[in-house]
């Protein structure tokens, strides 16, 4: 009975050409990257010096901080795209490849290493050295670094303001009992009025009625005034605290939900400037792609 053994064959030409015209050139795509970082660094330089050419003294009509603030973003974002593109085209043209597909994932992937090197220093030490070397800067054209951070940095600049006034409602309450108790009490008295005010304010709602009684006579010994005019006078004062709250308490949801709003939006802004810029790097590297004559060396005879 005869045997028939198989032998391994050798690839085809046409095989190993298909491998080498598909295959990775890291030399092109590192190369992309590096000069995308520094055409980034440069555009940014240049979004820099428009934007304090724009900024004049105290005196001068200057451009409000949230406009200042936006065209930072939009200027990173588009220099982003530009560096990109030329990224991508440098390492398409590099790789050789005469099929534009190809050259366009090399484009393609020099983005998306140049973009981790960039969140890895945003993230990193070398992130808060950079970021503080450039805090003076951002923070005379509106704080804004890119478009995420922008919008979110202007949310909470437009928050601050409420925040600030949300101070402690029985600071003020306190001072009102020392004013009215003053010039009338030793500072003994207006001490412990001022004191049993606020363990009636903050303290246990359920020992309510026995801390008005004891904030009332701390009160009128204080004033020198009737129990009933001081125990009027703590009811009020509970109006007052209980509206402060309340009012606090608003301003602090509104606060916390324009920051969330902002912050909503800078996400979707940054994953389109993403997209974006991977778009570019691809385009560019379908441009660089070079021609089937040059990519073999060859030219053509009449």
């Amino acid at each position: 009975m005869a045997t028939t053994s198989t032998i391994p064959t050798a690839p085809s030409a046409s095989a190993v050409s298909t491998v080498h015209l598909h295959q990775a050139s890291w030399g092109a795509i590192f190369a992309g990257a590096v000069l995308a970082l520094v055409a980034q660094v440069i555009l940014n330089m240049v979004g820099v010096g428009i934007g304090l050419s724009s900024v004049g003294g105290p005196a001068a009509d200057n451009p409000a901080a949230s406009t200042l603030s936006m065209g930072a973003g939009l200027w990173f974002v588009g220099s982003g795209i530009v560096a990109a593109l030329v990224g991508g085209f440098l390492a398409g043209r590099l790789s050789g490849k005469p099929v534009a597909a190809t050259a366009g994932y090399h484009g393609l992937v020099s983005w998306a290493v140049s973009t981790l090197v960039v969140l890895y220093l945003l993230t990193s030490a070398v992130g808060g050295i950079v970021g503080g070397a450039f805090g003076a800067v951002t923070s005379t054209l509106g704080g804004a670094g890119s478009l995420v951070g922008g919008t979110v940095q202007t949310a909470a600049q437009a928050a601050a303001p409420s925040l600030s006034k949300i101070s402690n409602p029985l600071d003020g309450i306190e001072n009102t009992v020392r004013q009215q108790a003053a010039g009338q009490d030793p500072q003994a008295l207006r001490d412990a009025a001022a004191s049993a005010v606020r363990a009636l304010l903050s303290g246990d709602p359920a020992q309510k009625a026995q801390a008005e009684n004891r904030a009332a006579d701390a009160l009128a010994k204080a004033q020198g005034i009737p129990a009933d005019q001081a125990k009027a006078q703590i009811q009020d004062y509970e109006k007052q605290y209980d509206a402060a709250v309340a009012d606090a308490k608003q301003k602090a949801k509104v606060a916390a939900e324009a920051t969330r709003s902002a912050a909503t939006q800078g996400a979707f802004y940054g994953a389109l400037a993403l997209i974006l810029g991977a778009l570019a790097g691809f385009l560019g590297g379908r441009f660089g792609a070079v021609g089937p004559a040059v990519a073999y060396g060859t030219t053509r005879r009449a």
